[in-house]
């Protein structure tokens, strides 16, 4: 199996059903040399794959965020590049499973892997997230991330702090949920 039979897989992967998202998932998830394909394509902006594959990127790395750890330069290098919605949420969520690995109290290859440049980039992008036009949801996701990360840079929950409290009050009724849940948390630090 190589990357074109990925794309194949990808454009046959119909709409964006957790049901088919899991059908590729699985796959490679079963074939894990497909995974090097799998992120290409995710930044592959022109390829019309390039949303699905990041569909699937979110589900392989919930289950294997590890597998992530060999491919961290490349990825995080290139999460800015991601522009449209659809692929910037499941990007955003891999962001933050990122920060849930790092800050976590278990031993993973991620809290070995990820160094202060990534950190570095991963904060940057959060916060371009954080004051463009996205859903609410990349913006729930990197709410938590920038949190998580902040824990070990104080410019950063300040900095959130300001933009939550920008927005909160023209956002939607989700957006003003979780800024109060992530506000209540940067105060109790």
């Amino acid at each position: 199996m190589n990357k074109s039979y990925l794309e194949k897989e990808l454009a046959n992967l119909g709409p964006a059903l957790r049901t088919n998202r899991q059908r590729v998932s699985n796959l490679v998830l079963e074939t894990p040399e497909l995974l090097p394909f799998l992120i290409e394509i995710v930044f592959e902006i022109k390829n019309k794959t390039s949303l699905k594959a990041a569909w699937v990127l979110e589900l392989v790395c919930a289950d294997k965020l590890d597998w992530l750890a060999p491919h961290l330069d490349y990825f995080i290098e290139n999460i800015g590049i991601i522009e449209h919605d659809s692929a910037v949420r499941p990007i955003s969520k891999i962001c933050n499973f990122l920060a849930i690995s790092y800050n976590s109290k278990k031993k993973s290859v991620i809290k070995i892997k990820l160094t202060s440049n990534h950190i570095e980039k991963i904060i940057e992008t959060g916060f371009d997230w954080m004051i463009s036009q996205h859903k609410v949801a990349t913006k729930a996701y990197t709410m938590n991330t920038l949190f998580l990360l902040g824990k070990n840079h104080n410019w950063v929950h300040e900095e959130l702090k300001l933009i939550i409290l920008q927005n909160i009050s023209k956002e939607s009724a989700a957006y003003k949920a979780r800024g109060r849940i992530t506000l209540a948390l940067i105060n109790k630090q």
